[in-house]
Formats: C-alpha cells, sequence, structure tokens
C-alpha cells in the first residue's frame, strides 16, 4: 500500500485494474484505491506482469503492506508450462474467484434488483454521487472487480432527480469528517515535530501584470496564463537557486530532492485538502505550467488523482489570496522542509527611484524547518523568488 500523502496510514482497495497474468507498464495504473481524503489511482512503478493480487477488494491495510506482487520484465520471456495464450498463475497466486465474472455495461436500462439481502458492492465516491443523484444502487450493475458499483456505473445509470434532504448530506460529512480528521493528525504531527520559522516579503507586481496583460492579448481565453502560473514557475526556480528549501527530513537528515516538484495545495468543494505535485515545474514554460493547472485542480476536485500525483511533491505552495486573506502562515507538510505562502494581490505605496506611487503588491510568506535551513537561507530564498517575478519575461 503506497504512501498516498503525508496525513495517510492505511488505504482501502477499491478497484483492481489489472488482472493476475496481465503485463505491466512502468506508470500504468492497475488498481483504485480509497484514503481518507479522497480515491487515487495507483500506478506502477515497475514494469512486468501481474504475479499474484495480495490484497483483495474491499479491504483495508497499513500503508507500507504489499498489496500485489509484479514479475520482472523476464517473466514476459519466460516459457510457458501450457500451450495457453496468458501466463499460469500458481493457485496459490489466484484471488478469491467470483462466482460469475462481471460483464462489461451496457447502455441499456440498468439491470434487474438484486436478490433480497444480497449486500451492495460498491466504492465510497460511488455510493456518495449515488446520494446525490438520486440512484438506486441495488438496481446498479457493477463493473468493477468482482462486480463492484464503480461511480461511472452511477453516473451511466443516474436519472435526473434531486436528492432527498434525508440522504445527501450524511455522505458528505462522513467524507468530510474523516478529510479533517486526517488533516488535523497530520498537522499535528508537523507541529509537533518540526521547528518552524516564519518570514515574510513584499513583492511589487506591477512589471509582472503589465506583462502579463500583454502576453494575454495574444492568447485566445482558454490559453491565458494566470497569475498563479508565475507564482509556480518563480517559486520553482528560487527552489532550484536555494536547494535546501527543496526536499525531505528523513531519518535524522535533510535529503535534497531529484528536481523541483510543487505541491499546490487545492481546497475541495465538500471540505478539506489535497496537494498534488505539479512535477519538474522549474523546467516547464508558463503555458506548460497553466495547463497543468486547470488540469490538476479539476481532477484534485473531482477525486482523479494519480499516485505519483499526491505523493510526489517538494516543496508547497498555498495561494489563499482569492479568499481575501493578506497574507497566510502555512504549516510545512511533512516530510518536506518548506511551504510558501501568497496573500492577496492589493494596491500599496511603493517607492520607486525616489517618487511613492501606488503599486499591485502581494505579501508572501515563507514556513521554514529550522533542521533544514535557517532564516539566512529563507531570506535568499525570497530574494530569488522576488526577483523572478519582477523579471517575468524571464520565467
Amino acid at each position: 500500500m503506497p504512501l498516498l500523502g503525508a496525513d495517510m496510514d492505511r488505504g482501502k482497495i477499491l478497484e483492481w485494474r489489472k488482472q493476475v497474468g496481465d503485463p505491466i507498464a512502468r506508470g500504468e495504473i492497475v488498481a483504485l484505491v480509497d484514503t481518507d481524503k479522497a480515491e487515487i489511482e495507483v500506478e506502477s512503478f515497475t514494469p512486468g506482469v501481474l504475479e499474484a493480487i495480495l490484497v483483495g477488494v474491499g479491504e483495508t491495510v497499513p500503508v507500507g503492506t504489499p498489496i500485489a506482487r509484479i514479475a520482472g520484465a523476464e517473466a514476459r520471456g519466460a516459457p510457458a508450462p501450457a500451450p495457453t495464450p496468458a501466463p499460469a498463475p500458481t493457485p496459490a497466486a489466484l484471488p478469491p474467484k467470483p462466482a460469475v465474472a462481471p460483464k462489461p455495461v451496457s447502455p441499456l436500462p440498468p439491470s434487474p434488483p438484486r436478490i433480497a439481502g444480497e449486500r451492495v458492492r460498491a466504492s465510497p465516491l460511488a455510493r456518495r454521487v449515488a446520494a446525490e443523484r438520486g440512484v438506486d444502487l441495488t438496481r446498479v450493475r457493477g463493473t468493477g472487480t468482482d462486480g463492484t458499483i464503480t461511480r461511472d456505473d452511477v453516473e451511466r445509470a443516474a436519472v435526473p432527480a434531486a436528492p432527498t434532504p434525508a440522504t445527501s448530506p450524511a455522505p458528505v460529512r462522513d467524507r468530510a469528517a474523516a478529510m479533517r480528521s486526517a488533516i488535523a493528525s497530520a498537522m499535528e504531527r508537523a507541529n509537533r515535530e518540526i521547528p518552524h520559522y516564519y518570514i515574510e516579503t513584499r513583492v511589487d507586481l506591477a512589471r509582472a501584470q503589465r506583462w502579463l496583460a500583454e502576453q494575454n492579448a495574444m492568447r485566445p481565453i482558454a490559453e491565458r496564463i494566470l497569475p498563479a502560473a508565475l507564482f509556480v514557475k518563480a517559486l520553482a526556480l528560487a527552489a532550484r537557486e536555494v536547494p535546501e528549501l527543496n526536499g525531505f527530513w528523513r531519518d535524522g537528515g535533510f535529503v535534497p530532492a531529484d528536481g523541483v516538484h510543487v505541491g499546490l495545495i487545492v481546497s475541495l468543494r465538500h471540505g478539506g485538502l489535497l496537494a498534488p505535485a505539479l512535477r519538474d515545474a522549474s523546467d516547464k514554460t508558463l503555458a506548460e505550467l497553466m495547463a497543468d493547472l486547470r488540469d490538476v485542480v479539476a481532477r484534485a476536485r473531482a477525486g482523479k488523482l494519480r499516485s505519483s500525483e499526491v505523493a510526489g511533491a517538494t516543496i508547497s505552495l498555498t495561494n489563499l489570496g482569492d479568499q481575501g486573506a493578506e497574507r497566510v502562515y502555512g504549516v510545512i507538510m511533512p516530510p518536506q522542509v518548506a511551504l510558501v505562502g501568497f496573500g492577496r494581490v492589493l494596491d500599496q505605496p511603493v517607492a520607486v527611484d525616489g517618487l511613492v506611487g501606488v503599486h499591485p503588491c502581494v505579501d508572501v510568506t515563507l514556513a521554514g524547518d529550522h533542521r533544514a535551513s535557517d532564516g539566512h537561507r529563507g531570506g535568499r530564498f525570497l530574494a530569488a523568488l522576488a526577483r523572478r517575478l519582477q523579471a517575468p519575461e524571464q520565467l
């Protein structure tokens, strides 16, 4: 069971996307896992053949528990013991076999009601969507492993009926409560274990806003760049320049990251937070970062993130400016060692060449881990970030 976020201690298998004997490519999705925060698609970090499924659908296991066994690439070329079209796994490697193999869902109306008393297999997200859309799960045919009902099954069977007050809020509260508990646990650990220090600076955005307006005037509306993309790129370049803030605190020491993967803290519609990673942010153009931003925020709020996106951030960014907060003092997400906060862009008096004018400015804060860096390095980081934002054409 992979670690899908610092606040995760266990996960539940909702669906296996691969079966025993299937070939698997590196990065291919093999399973769907439910955490306290979201349903995450788990990717394989190695190529090979799925040799055994060790944790069945519906089972909850701690992080670090083996959930499957993948034979190495050499297994693909091994001679088969019998002339069969697919590899023949040993009996011990086979998962419990359903009595009837699940059939693909059809565009026809849902299947007839199940036998009275029969337990309905459905993922938590499918149950929530069913409650919101007014779908009777007993009349939905599941296409997941062992006939488990997935969100797609529910959406195909949905009818235009408003959810009743008695059923709609309950699943939302259950998921929100679990997420809030997970966030509280992670932040409690962070405040207990990490000696935070905080510094801040004010950045003049007049030049950046003028440059952005000129660039966007030449772009289609759907491809325009928002200030958030500038913030991400400037942060990433500053983290590359001051690497002590980009990495992890593990086993009593600092481990520098091999790239700058910015964790973007995203607020969810029903409450709670996720922090998917924008990978290799320092090497991407603003247009590429803007496309990544739109994509990852939409999928985070739809519950469609992948394991590599929720566990790979090397430094985090939170932006509460659109909520009216002038500045934000964040809590570092372990095992990272820094978090950067952007506040609201406000008109402020600024002295330029001995003259005072009114410019758009943003207050930027840094929460640093004193075990890995100090205020001197943190100050260099904020200075580098401000310098980048004031030269937007170089981002």
